[in-house]
């Protein structure tokens, strides 16, 4: 049995873990993200790997992996950009290598997750599909036909800072008015303590949770009114689910999957976060009454995609580099489990390998089978129609940014 290191980095928390063939996390640490400092964070990047391999025999640990929040070059290896991280242009790779003593493979979060989720979890099977990750703020990983579209850069996939109210709230990215300014993790803290500060007397429970102040209402505590079935923390995943849904829309009409997979720290809420999302899309969507809908549903691995998608692309991505060093030919696609293919180019699609030597032909790290299509939901306009699945499992990839509440 070959272990990997998977670390996902997020706006507000470094977790790690060690992760088996199958998808499994054996051991798993996290530490909070000195979010200001890209050095301090690089080391606790370090020191939960360090933690990890001093937990496990270190021949068995194989590759290391880091899913980080924000722009990673075509090379794998820089942070461009990362609106909720103090990274610019930081030579990511190299500077946790330095740390480590050990080759390290680096990718972008949301890519990792729904690597993650194909692989293992709910977009198996599928071919065109979105993950939207709503954590810190939004990414998101577009798979079109079986394959991962990277764009001409390798940073598709940033929906999160589409903008979507003119000179509205300040984005960490320097633009006003952004998508994930109004639906994320940090969308829905700032909405219920706007609420206390504006109406106390209707947020009494949420205050009490958050010990009198509204600087200490957070995530967990506006879930836990919610579910109590507290009025105003409904009203806040209503807002905030409802800004989701009308984005889910949005991104319909552009590229029309059959799927979208919502992953991320806010989707734990589950049902609360979802069932306003899917009304406000089926009242947003273009041509809506002639047009099937597209599946919304929870991502299966929850926040432990991002570990496990890591630690699995890296060990497939050390495979390919050993058997099949010199080949650089993208592939054609193939109804076989995907392949990472290599770290090093970047070209607009990556498509689907069956082995490890075709691994290496593909322009990029992250192929999909993701198309699945909504079969029995019925809200007023027709239901989808179904597309075939393929006959084998495959995967995912993008986005950027969205680590958790």
């Amino acid at each position: 049995m070959t272990l990997a290191i998977g670390v996902d980095v997020g706006g507000t928390k470094v977790a790690a873990g060690v992760v088996d063939e199958q998808g499994r996390i054996l051991a798993k640490l996290k530490r909070s993200t000195p979010a200001a400092s890209p050095a301090r964070t690089e080391q606790a990047i370090a020191d939960v790997v360090t933690d990890l391999l001093a937990q496990a025999p270190p021949d068995e640990i194989t590759a290391i992996g880091l899913g980080a929040a924000g722009f990673v070059d075509s090379a794998r290896a820089t942070m461009l950009f990362a609106p909720n991280l103090a990274w610019r242009d930081e030579p990511l790779k190299q500077r946790v290598e330095e740390r480590l003593g050990r080759e390290v493979v680096v990718e972008n979060d949301a890519n990792a997750s729904a690597w993650a989720e194909a692989r293992f979890g709910a977009a198996r099977g599928y071919r065109d599909v979105m993950l939207v990750a709503v954590g810190t703020g939004i990414g998101a990983s577009i798979i079109i036909g079986g394959e991962l579209y990277r764009g001409r850069w390798g940073i598709a996939g940033e929906p999160g800072h589409v903008r979507v109210v003119p000179d509205g709230r300040l984005c960490g990215c320097g633009n006003r008015g952004c998508w994930e300014q109004y639906s994320s993790g940090n969308a829905l803290v700032a909405e219920a303590r706007e609420f206390a500060r504006r109406t106390p007397e209707g947020a009494m429970r949420l205050l009490q949770l958050g010990g009198g102040l509204p600087e200490g209402i957070s995530g967990p505590e506006i879930t836990q009114a919610a579910t109590e079935g507290d009025p105003a923390a409904l009203r806040c995943f209503q807002t905030v689910g409802g800004w989701l849904g009308q984005g889910l829309a949005d991104l319909a009409a552009i590229l029309d999957p059959a799927c979208f997979v919502i992953g991320g720290g806010v989707s734990e809420a589950g049902d609360l976060l979802l069932d306003p999302a899917r009304a406000a899309f089926e009242r947003a969507l273009t041509g809506r009454g002639y047009r099937p809908f597209a599946e919304i549903k929870i991502a299966q691995l929850g926040q432990d995609a991002g570990i496990v998608g890591a630690a699995d692309l890296a060990r497939q991505t050390m495979v390919s580099q050993t058997t099949a060093p010199h080949t650089t030919a993208p592939s054609s696609p193939s109804s076989g489990p995907p392949g990472p293919g290599s770290f090093m180019r970047s070209t607009s699609m990556a498509n689907p390998v069956t082995n490890a030597a075709t691994a290496q032909n593909t322009a990029n790290p992250d192929s999909a089978q993701c198309a699945a299509v909504a079969t029995t939901r019925k809200a007023g306009p027709p239901n989808s129609a179904a597309q075939a699945p393929l006959a084998m499992e495959s995967s995912v990839g993008r986005g950027g940014g969205a680590g958790g509440m």
